[in-house]
């Protein structure tokens, strides 16, 4: 075995960070006013090259700018992304105590188009700040609809999903474009409907909506590929399939197994992060669906508990998956980021560069 040149890198990271106190302050200072815009930026920059200096410390080869720019994973392309605004979600987070937590989600409130970048600002200061590979983090499309499903768009917007997701598509492509324009080579899309469409109780509620889920879900993975159609060369795009992370709880649970074969083999992307960091996420069985000309990131560090992890138990863990798809297919991350909003996961900051550097030994231990 041996490291790979390009991404992902087989000591990986999903991307979000947590957020100092000074982002914390400075999100609520400038949204009640007390300070301005270039103010507020400066706050970022600074954080983010302090996490750029954690990253390379432990020596991820991949960085991001720990989305210290964002309120969440999605809420910059919400804002940016003509045409969306926010509802209440149908579904809730929970825990393993039974308590649940709601949440907003994306709607269409009128015709969807990118007329300013998404998150072009963010990559270019990013790249500017370091010599690794930088890592753009996108929401991934069927976010955009999941979880209102019917409800998402609002009446009179669009015929149907099929002109809301040729729209969307479109979006994606060109910013797409635009990344690998400005010298963006890793895209990293943040999906949670697919795990979720695993679970057979969010199957249930996708049939109370009139939907099926095995319908919606190739109409998902369609969508990916209408928005990955004609990417540049030279551009890696993984997809990371979380089962929701906010807090520490979670919105769905069950193993891939429903739709791996669908989803490996027909979603055209180069690797996919995927969340096994617990009972859960289910088996390493799916892993026979991926192909050979893709790499699986294997998340089975948690980001969400503050317990390490040993070396033993990861490449124990690591040696189970091999039985279903080559060594030489794998890489090791996080099961998620750190902080998906800006509340973060409840791990300090000492606990997070532990578990990065723990990554990153135990990939070069097995991979050299």
């Amino acid at each position: 075995m041996a490291e790979r040149s390009a991404p992902p890198f087989r000591a990986d990271h999903v991307g979000s960070l947590l957020r100092p106190r000074t982002i914390n302050d400075a999100f609520r200072k400038f949204h009640s006013g007390e300070i301005g815009r270039e103010a507020f930026t400066e706050v970022q920059n600074r954080a983010i090259d302090e996490a750029i200096a954690l990253q390379e410390s432990v020596g991820l080869k991949s960085v991001t700018d720990g989305e210290f720019r964002r309120a969440s994973y999605w809420s910059t392309f919400v804002e940016r992304v003509d045409g969306l605004d926010v509802g209440e979600s149908l579904f809730t987070f929970h825990d393993d105590h039974g308590h649940e937590q709601a949440f907003t989600a994306p709607i269409v409130v009128s015709k969807v188009g990118r007329s300013r970048t998404i998150a072009g600002d963010e990559f270019s200061y990013l790249k500017s700040r370091t010599a690794q590979t930088p890592k753009t983090t996108i929401v991934s499309p069927p976010t955009m609809h999941l979880f209102r499903l019917g409800k998402t768009i609002q009446d009179g917007v669009y015929a149907d999903t099929t002109a809301y997701f040729a729209d969307l598509a479109a979006v994606y492509r060109e910013e797409i474009e635009a990344l690998a324009a400005d010298g963006c080579t890793y895209i990293q899309l943040d999906d949670v409907p697919i795990p979720m469409l695993c679970d057979p109780k969010v199957q249930a509620r996708v049939r109370e909506d009139g939907l099926d889920p095995d319908r919606l879900m190739a109409d998902y993975v369609d969508l990916f590929n209408d928005c990955l159609r004609g990417r540049p060369a030279g551009v890696t795009v993984a997809v990371h399939m979380c089962r929701g992370n906010y807090k520490g709880k979670f919105l769905s649970e069950g193993g891939y197994e429903t739709f791996a074969e669908m989803f490996f083999n027909k979603l055209d992307a180069d690797a996919f992060f995927l969340e096994y960091d617990n009972e859960r996420s289910g088996d390493f069985e799916p892993l026979r669906f991926v192909p050979k000309d893709k790499v699986a990131v294997l998340g089975i560090v948690s980001s969400k508990t503050p317990e390490m992890e040993s070396k033993d138990s990861l490449k124990s863990r690591i040696e189970e998956a091999a039985k279903y798809i080559d060594l030489d297919q794998l890489c090791l991350s996080p099961q998620c980021g750190f902080a998906s909003t800006v509340a973060g996961n409840p791990v300090t900051v000492d606990v997070e560069k532990a578990k990065l550097s723990l990554i990153v030994e135990t990939a070069a231990e097995i991979w050299g």
